[in-house]
């Protein structure tokens, strides 16, 4: 899918686009669908269930791309792959066979065909396939979404002259449309005062597709019901048994396709929320029951379940407060961009992640490094924007094993450090969390990079190779020496006034920070400077005045 051409095709570049943006979108709208989660258990993670989905399918796609960088067919069905095999949840679940669905059309699509119709017709698969994954189709959810949505690109499919973008959009749309109907439909939903959270994440992901394809960045809102605003829907904390099944079995099967009606027959008597998805010999089984035991029979006589998961609704909770009894003290997780910021922030006594701009870590990375540190109380600095939404989807997924995270949202390495040198582990939380976070918002940062392509930049054209300045995350300066370009960014840094510069060299950049550091000394003689050797690649310098 090309957005720059008179009429879209599907391309490499807007499906890497696409990824990226499903993740970064479900991460920013996790916490909100995570309390609109009533339906059809009221656990409050559809929202990091479908994070986590989008995720493993973007990295998957990121891995294929590693190994066959101009295959389309193939990083489609690495994305769908990924999706399938890192589903969670119902909504979960659900989303992959959408996604599935609609990518195998597209990759069947010919020459001759046109995008916009392809497109309608893969959306229309997808709802479709999605319906008949599931054991017993609910209106009011994430299905009626989906179904609004493929009849409406249907419908702008028909109009000849309509391109891709405009059938992407009318889909969009009319999710959104849906979105707001869903408690008229679904009683649950209009007594707790929320809309549907799997529809609403479909929404997200949907928006993310028109942006991609359009370049045009879409912004969506939940939906309000009733006067006045919608109120959170909280997890309840009594026994979620009575009035369902106490337990949800998840788990993969390696069957043929011909197997799976009777998987289903045999599964539909033991529970609810029964969804089955996949194809080509790999599915993905998800069902609420009472008899785990059963549940998983069904599953060995029809072929071989692995990566079996339980999790009982109301002992999840329990479990919770045991892990709490069991874990003492406050550390921080860390992620650093460069073997010099690593042994920076683990000489402090962080559990440190090597991660920053291209090499995000991913959801598991980061929870293992939380529950590694055996403390109660976690702090997390993600340093890096791509690395926030992983972060926060973590600290979710270790809330429900028992660990009291907070992430403090910092966007840059040395607004970590910053957040660092104010950090005392023996004052109360929510203390420390204000003081480091307020250290944080109080540096502002910049760095100094080189134009690896010819690009337009906020700051004007530049040229393979030219010096690129930043300020707070945006191109503010392009030149020919990093010198230049460097103490520039320095100089609008330190128009605000401040009395400390922090300095980190990146690779074989140390002549250039040292450089910069006599120079503050005789510009600024009234500011101290702090040099570190960081490391990091792709920036020779980053900088921060507070």
């Amino acid at each position: 899918m090309h957005a720059g051409a008179e009429v879209a095709t599907f391309d490499l570049e807007v499906v890497r686009r696409f990824a990226d943006l499903a993740v970064d979108g479900l991460a920013s709208a996790r916490e909100e669908i995570d309390a609109l989660n009533v339906y059809p258990v009221p656990d409050g993670d559809t929202g990091t269930n479908m994070f986590l989905t989008v995720e493993s399918a973007r990295d998957a796609l990121v891995a294929a791309l590693g190994e066959h960088p101009d295959d389309l067919r193939a990083a489609m069905q690495a994305y769908s792959r990924g999706a399938l095999l890192g589903a969670r949840g119902n909504s979960g679940v659900i989303l992959s066979q959408l996604v599935g669905a609609l990518l195998r059309r597209i990759g069947q699509a010919g020459p001759g065909d046109r995008s916009a119709a392809v497109f309608a017709e893969g959306m229309a698969l997808a709802t479709d396939a999605a319906y008949s994954a599931v054991g017993q189709p609910v209106e009011g959810t994430i299905l009626s979404v989906a179904r609004a949505a493929s009849q409406a690109a249907a419908e702008a499919a028909q109009v000849v002259e309509d391109r891709l973008g405009d059938v992407v959009h009318a889909a969009a749309s009319a999710a959104r449309e849906a979105l707001a109907l869903t408690p008229e439909q679904l009683p649950m939903l209009k007594e707790a005062g929320v809309v549907d959270a799997g529809g609403r994440g479909l929404c997200v992901v949907l928006d993310a597709a028109e942006s991609a394809i359009t370049g045009k960045r879409a912004t969506t809102t939940t939906p309000q019901v009733g006067t006045p605003a919608i109120p959170v829907a909280r997890v309840p904390t009594g026994d979620l048994t009575e009035d369902g099944p106490a337990y949800e079995v998840m788990y993969l099967l390696e069957t043929d396709d011909e197997a799976i009606p009777a998987l289903r027959k045999a599964l539909a008597p033991l529970g609810d929320s029964l969804v089955v998805v996949g194809g080509e010999g790999l599915w993905n089984v998800h069902i609420h029951v009472d008899d785990v035991g059963a549940a998983v029979e069904a599953g060995i006589r029809a072929g071989t379940p692995r990566r079996i998961q339980v999790t009982h609704f109301a002992e999840q909770i329990e479990r919770a407060r045991d892990r709490r009894a069991e874990r003492r003290g406050r550390k921080l997780v860390i992620v650093a961009a460069g073997p010099g910021l690593v042994e920076l922030f683990a000489d402090a006594g962080a559990e440190v992640l090597e991660g920053g701009p291209g090499s995000r870590p991913s959801t598991g990375q980061v929870l293992a490094a939380i529950e590694a540190t055996g403390a109660q109380e976690v702090i997390v600095l993600p340093n890096d924007p791509d690395s926030i939404g992983v972060a926060e989807a973590a600290a979710h997924e270790a809330e429900e094993r028992g660990i009291h995270v907070v992430v403090i949202p910092t966007r840059a390495q040395v607004q970590g450090i910053a957040a660092l040198a104010v950090h005392e582990p023996g004052r109360p939380l929510n203390s420390d969390v204000v003081q480091m976070a307020a250290a944080a918002r109080g540096a502002r940062h910049g760095a100094v990079t080189v134009a690896a392509k010819d690009a337009m930049t906020t700051a004007g054209p530049c040229s393979v190779g030219d010096a690129l300045g930043v300020v707070h995350g945006d191109f503010a300066i392009v030149g020919k020496d990093l010198y230049e370009v460097a103490t520039g960014v320095l100089e609008r840094l330190l128009g605000g006034g401040g009395e400390l510069v922090t300095l980190v060299a990146g690779a074989e950049a140390g002549d250039l920070a040292e450089a910069c550091e006599h120079w503050v000394q005789q510009a600024h003689p009234g500011v101290d400077v702090a040099l570190y050797t960081g490391g990091q690649e792709r920036y020779p310098l980053l900088m921060a005045v507070e």
